[in-house]
């Protein structure tokens, strides 16, 4: 599967080296908007041995339709920001090239602009990609209808620069039917992510967890969706979509 990468900061170099060391990708090219490390190679520059091309262009040298005609891929890997998907949004849905964004947040604006894209081509956006957190969301959906008398409060953690409430405990607290100010924000250090449900029971306890210890995590997402997406019809998708099959497979076996 040819792939293409666009964002190259901290999460998109470790996102870029779990692509370069899988078996089931290849890195065509990376577009950021820095010229920094222009025309380098993503291999030589991170100390992967490879023979994936994985150069580096910045996005000021391309439009997205000539990315695309010259370096054809079957899907783009967004780790940019709110923009990125203007930049290649059509030529991707003229050529119906997947798309799969981890943006964090989306104005009502974008996601309409997303919806239009997967009239024709497959999207998935997901906040958090992380395989880990998606599964946490869903368990909480479950265990929320199993017992919805529960006290219910969501914790996130992350670096002491981190501004804004993250992203990710937001779906956490709309995907269980909450306000936003029940999330609690912890801001210390170098933490990349914690997120903790806690589901209080009258007797009993309950604590769901996800730490992401490594932004490599979010390449191992990015796997996931890609190998799924490519399998799917046009469409929005989440990563609860592609990963929800497996829950019912799950209750098929267990019944």
């Amino acid at each position: 599967m040819k792939v293409g990468l666009i964002g190259f900061g901290k999460t998109g170099k470790a996102v870029a080296s779990v692509l370069l060391q899988s078996k089931e990708t290849n890195l065509q090219w990376v577009v950021r908007r820095s010229h920094n490390l222009e025309h380098r190679s993503v291999p030589e520059f991170l100390g992967i041995e490879s023979e994936e091309p994985g150069y580096i262009y910045s996005a000021d040298e391309f439009a997205g339709a000539e990315l695309l005609e010259r370096f054809p891929v079957d899907v783009i890997i967004d780790f940019s920001s709110e923009q990125g998907v203007r930049y290649y949004g059509e030529a991707a849905r003229d050529r119906k090239v997947a798309v799969v964004s981890a943006i964090s947040s989306y104005s009502a604006q974008t996601v309409a602009y997303l919806k239009y894209l997967a009239q024709k081509t497959r999207v998935l956006w997901s906040p958090n990609i992380t395989v880990g957190i998606n599964f946490l969301i869903i368990a909480a959906r479950i265990l929320k209808n199993i017992a919805p008398y529960t006290d219910i409060e969501i914790v996130e953690e992350h670096f002491k620069a981190k501004p804004e409430v993250s992203g990710t405990a937001k779906k956490i607290a709309s995907s269980l039917g909450l306000e936003e100010d029940v999330i609690k924000t912890v801001r210390a250090g170098g933490i990349i992510g914690v997120h903790e449900i806690l589901f209080g029971f009258p007797y009993q306890t309950v604590r769901l967890k996800h730490e992401s210890i490594t932004r490599e995590a979010f390449g191992n997402g990015v796997l996931f969706a890609a190998k799924h997406l490519h399998e799917r019809g046009a469409g929005l998708y989440s990563m609860e979509d592609l990963m929800l099959p497996y829950f019912n497979a799950g209750s098929a076996q267990a019944a």
